[in-house]
């Protein structure tokens, strides 16, 4: 079978590639940068596809004999830095997921597998996980990335195939996993533990999930997901300080001990961005990064293990594959390492976001 898969390089895609490769299938990728592209999946026998989201109607014909499309492209990291980003928001969350779906259906595609986003799904009255019937709260509705995320959902569901493809919708947690190159906020926290650049823990925590358990859920939906649903693949809920002490036990470097006030936090956080509109220099500590991490964001996963089977591993074995993927390729995310007015700050603990694909 002939597969499509946007955001090729990212975390997601990449692993997506991968697994897609090891089941037999024939893959199609979609990137930006050809020097990344061959870089991170030259080894894999994937067609590298060079496009971008914005123009879709450009790569388009890349589609042709394709039976499922895995979009797994968003506009995501860049929201989290000084700019304004309302615009390709909307253009790459919203309308360029649109066209991308029109020329699927329009070229013969049987599926399409939309990445969407846990942190679509709200908080429950009694404080329980929320699931794929949890609608979303005043935490989707100030973040603007959330906010695009629902508004793309919601045109997806309104939208009707006018062929017959079957859309079906994957909501992950916060991704972790090895080829991790640009890096997501992952990546960087993980890189940022590595060089001792984290001297405190936040108040908070969220659903993480391996990459590589998302990219298994994504291939089960494509076999037998019911057409028109959504599956939260959310892996289990870690504080801030569980994370720290898996990356500790995954580096045998210490983990901070010194808790660090969410009051305190925000207040770095607006002097970080501050200086980042300033400057130009991208942002290690945003607000809103500080409140999704506070807000203790809790998903429920079940409709995803009892109708796609999907397991999750433990996330040590996650962390120590991420650790491990860092050590062998030292060079690769840490050139793109954001700056800082200062090293010694604590360097995204607050950047956790509940999906990142790119």
């Amino acid at each position: 079978m002939k597969v499509f898969v946007t955001g090729s390089t990212g975390l997601l895609g990449n692993n997506l590639i991968r697994a897609l490769g090891a089941a037999g299938y024939t893959v199609a990728g979609l990137m930006r940068s050809e020097e990344k592209g061959r870089r991170l999946l030259g080894d894999t026998h994937a067609t590298l596809v060079k496009g971008d989201m914005r123009d879709v109607p450009a790569f388009a014909s890349a589609l042709d004999g394709c039976e499922v499309v895995f979009h797994t492209a968003a506009y995501f990291r860049e929201y989290y830095q000084p700019g304004d980003h309302q615009q390709a928001l909307e253009e790459i969350n919203v309308q360029a997921t649109l066209a991308l779906m029109q020329q699927a259906d329009r070229r013969g595609a049987r599926r399409f597998v939309h990445v969407g986003s846990a942190g679509t799904i709200g908080a429950n009255p009694d404080g329980s996980p929320g699931d794929e019937e949890t609608p979303p709260g005043p935490l989707q509705t100030t973040n603007l990335y959330l906010r695009s995320k629902v508004r793309g959902d919601d045109a997806i569901r309104a939208w009707k195939p006018p062929h017959g493809m079957e859309v079906i919708e994957i909501l992950p947690g916060w991704m972790w996993g090895p080829g991790d190159a640009a890096p997501t906020s992952a990546g960087q926290m993980v890189l940022d533990f590595l060089a001792r650049r984290i001297p405190g823990i936040a108040d908070g925590g969220i659903s993480v999930v391996d990459a590589r358990d998302v990219a298994a859920a994504m291939i089960a939906a494509s076999q037998r997901a019911r057409a028109g649903e959504r599956y939260i693949v959310g892996g289990e809920y870690r504080s801030m300080e569980q994370i720290m002490e898996g990356l500790a036990r995954a580096s045998g470097i210490p983990a901070p001990t010194q808790k660090v006030p969410h009051a305190l936090l925000m207040t770095l956080a607006f002097v970080l961005e501050l200086y980042g509109r300033l400057t130009g220099r991208a942002t290690l500590i945003t607000r809103q990064g500080v409140r999704v991490m506070h807000a203790k964001h809790r998903v429920s996963s079940r409709k995803a293990e009892r109708e796609l089977g999907v397991r999750f591993r433990g996330f040590d074995e996650t962390l120590r594959d991420v650790v491990a993927w860092y050590r062998a390729h030292p060079a690769t995310p840490a050139e793109r390492a954001p700056e800082a007015p200062s090293r010694r700050q604590p360097a995204a603990v607050a950047q956790a976001q509940p999906a990142s694909h790119q």
